[in-house]
């Protein structure tokens, strides 16, 4: 892979599945990225930031032990502490609350919400990266298709009866 970035970040992961988590890794090392911490839960991702300070955090929605949105509360609590800690959630499954409260984090800016299946498409998602640790806000298309998506009035579906 030839894909270089025009500067390093120093990057803290947290992803609960080793497969994907160890392939993380591989990848942004590969882009020129020291990744200083790759972990497996949430509790171990804010010691890591702790312990690292990095750029740019990189976590998972879903993590122990609970496995409902362990990591992207970790986030926000990072983000509550540290306003300006830019941090890329990954997803396997769009949720609009979840997007939402990232995106209502810190102070609002170096956010980005991805779907999994975009880390398949390398440069997209080293340049999201990027793009997030330097401060702006990524949201992936089908992200803000279901949060833009016109809720329907649910007085709709009532019979006049």
């Amino acid at each position: 892979m030839a894909l270089r970035v025009e500067r390093p970040l120093r990057v803290v992961l947290a992803e609960d599945s080793v497969l994907l988590r160890d392939g993380l890794v591989g990848l942004l090392e590969r882009c020129g990225h020291a990744v200083v911490a790759a972990v497996g839960d949430a509790g171990a991702l804010i010691t890591a930031v702790g312990e690292h300070a990095p750029d740019v955090v990189v976590t998972d929605v879903r993590m122990p032990p609970g496995f409902q949105d362990e990591g992207l509360h970790a986030a926000v609590r990072l983000r509550g502490e540290r306003p300006t800690l830019p941090v890329l959630v990954l997803s396997q499954y769009v949720q609009r609350r979840y997007a939402a409260e990232l995106l209502d984090s810190g102070d609002g800016t170096g956010v980005g919400y991805l779907l999994k299946d975009r880390v398949g498409q390398v440069e997209e998602f080293v340049q999201a990266l990027g793009e997030v640790a330097d401060g702006g806000t990524v949201v992936d298309p089908e992200v803000v298709r279901q949060l833009l998506r016109r809720r329907r009035d649910p007085l709709e579906r009532l019979t006049p009866r």
